[in-house]
C-alpha cells in the first residue's frame, strides 16, 4: 500500500454521528472484491438524488470540497457491519485521513490495513477542527504522521497518538502482505531446511 508520511489537503466537515459502513458504501456495491472503482459509490445515499444527480447540500459535492483528502467527522465513525469495502471506498475517492472523537473497532483496524490514518481526538478538539474545516477551500490541513501533528489553516498544531506498530506500518507502506514479505529470507531458509530434513512434506 502507499506510504503515509505527510498529507496536506482540504479537510471536509461531516458533523454526523454514527456514520455506519452502509452509509459509507451501501450494500449494493459489495458485489466486487476489487479495491478500485468504489469511490463512485462513497456516501452515495447522501451524495446523490434518486435520479443520480448530485445533492447540492452534501459537503463533498460542494466545489471547495470535491477533492478533499481529509474528513472531520462525528462520533462513532465506521460503526455497523465489518465490510472492508468502506475503507476501500474512502481510499478510492481520495480520503487518506479521518478525524473523529471515536471509531468502531473493526473499521479502525481496517483503515490501517489499507493506508488510511484514523485519528481519534477529544470532542472539544474535533469541534475546533470542524470549525476550521468549514472554511471551504481555505480548509487545508497538514497531517504529519512522523511528528504526529495536525496543522490547521491558522497555524494551530494539534498532537495525536498512534500505536507505534501501526505508525511504522503506515510510514513504510506495509500491509499484512508487505509485513510477510519482509520475512521472505527467513521463510525461504525454513522451507529449504524442511525440504532437506523432512522431504516427505514436499512430496507430490
Amino acid at each position: 500500500m502507499d506510504k503515509f508520511t505527510i498529507l496536506t489537503g482540504v479537510a471536509a466537515p461531516l458533523p454526523i454521528q454514527n456514520i455506519d459502513t452502509d452509509m459509507i458504501i451501501p450494500a449494493r456495491y459489495l458485489k466486487t472484491i476489487k479495491r478500485t472503482g468504489l469511490g463512485s459509490g462513497l456516501f452515495s445515499s447522501l451524495r446523490f438524488n434518486e435520479d443520480g444527480s448530485d445533492r447540492a447540500d452534501f459537503i463533498l459535492n460542494q466545489t471547495a470540497y470535491r477533492k478533499a483528502s481529509i474528513l472531520v467527522a462525528g462520533d462513532n465513525f465506521g460503526c455497523g457491519s465489518s465490510r472492508e469495502h468502506a475503507p476501500w471506498a474512502l481510499l478510492d475517492y481520495g480520503i487518506r485521513c479521518v478525524i473523529a472523537p471515536s471509531f468502531a473497532d473493526i473499521f479502525f483496524n481496517n483503515c490501517f490495513k489499507n493506508g488510511i490514518l484514523p485519528i481519534a481526538l477529544p470532542q472539544e478538539v474535533v469541534d475546533r477542527l470542524m470549525d476550521e474545516a468549514s472554511k471551504g477551500a481555505n480548509a487545508t490541513f497538514t497531517v504529519d504522521l512522523e511528528k504526529q501533528t495536525i496543522t490547521t489553516p491558522d497555524g494551530e498544531s494539534v498532537g495525536f497518538d498512534v500505536e507505534p506498530f501501526r505508525r511504522h506500518c503506515l510510514l513504510n507502506g506495509l500491509d499484512d502482505i508487505g509485513l510477510t514479505l519482509q520475512q521472505v529470507s527467513a521463510i525461504d531458509a525454513f522451507e529449504a531446511q524442511q525440504q532437506t530434513g523432512q522431504p516427505w512434506r514436499w512430496a507430490r
